[in-house]
């Protein structure tokens, strides 16, 4: 009986520290944490906004949860070229796990870069206990079945954020591949349903969406808002922080 009170009363401690906070999601793509190789640059500009915006009012605190990006996908690719080739079965599971190594590394340079704004070992797993004594927790991938977007909305969940921010290499989520379709439009707003009308219901590893399936699901299902918008554009990761006008797509019911 007193350890089951111990244990009740930890968790309404927990829940009565994380609703005291805003905590805001930044789900960080790849792309630009490492289109080819670090991104000095845009590393630089980026920690300092996220330094500046925790300073600016007491009680805030950010999760980045790092993607894959570019090194993933050139290392998948290599793994189905040289299956491929040798007439071996590519396992889905295998080439996940080798973006999921790429989501740990680009995770472990984004702590480090962060100083003592994160004190917390990098998160491997959304579902474990998970501690966050730092202003800053920095998570990568955990495993196969779908990308790091699933863990930010999983993040989201546990830490009560309703929102969730997708920066990648894209400002705005198109109604098709605007690269393949010159028809292609870009959507300001759009619902969860019709968003996973484009995206649709199967994680592929390596798929490139502005949102993964699996994630898209779970987010529609905890009534989570996202917003994709562009990583490079570091004045508008502000306003988009601060509840302010910015450039990107929201997806909301």
């Amino acid at each position: 009986m007193f350890a089951a009170s111990q244990t009740h009363l930890a968790f309404a401690i927990d829940w009565l520290y994380n609703n005291a906070m805003v905590t805001k999601i930044l789900s960080v793509g790849g792309s630009i944490i490492a289109p080819d190789k670090p991104d000095v640059e845009f590393l630089n500009s980026f920690i300092a906004t996220a330094r500046a915006w925790l300073n600016a009012e007491q009680g805030r605190r950010l999760i980045f949860v790092s993607g894959g990006g570019a090194p993933a996908r050139v290392y998948q690719t290599a793994y189905r070229d040289v299956l491929g080739k040798s007439g071996g079965k590519i396992q889905d599971d295998e080439a996940d796990w080798i973006g999921i190594m790429a989501t740990r590394l680009n995770a472990e340079l984004l702590k480090a870069c962060c100083g003592e704004l994160c004190r917390d070992d990098v998160v491997s797993d959304p579902t474990a206990d998970i501690s966050f004594t730092g202003k800053i927790l920095v998570a990568s991938g955990w495993k196969p079945g779908f990308s790091t977007d699933n863990d930010a909305v999983l993040l989201a969940e546990k830490f009560g954020a309703d929102t969730v921010v997708n920066l990648s290499n894209i400002e705005k989520v198109y109604t098709d591949d605007p690269r393949s379709n010159p028809d292609a439009k870009p959507i300001d707003t759009i619902c969860w349903k019709d968003f996973r009308k484009i995206v649709g219901d199967t994680w592929v590893p390596g798929k490139n969406v502005p949102f993964d399936p699996i994630a898209s699901k779970k987010a529609a299902a905890l009534s989570l808002t996202v917003i994709c918008a562009s990583g490079k554009n570091i004045a508008n990761i502000w306003n988009i922080l601060d509840g302010k006008d910015f450039i990107g797509t929201k997806i909301a019911d």
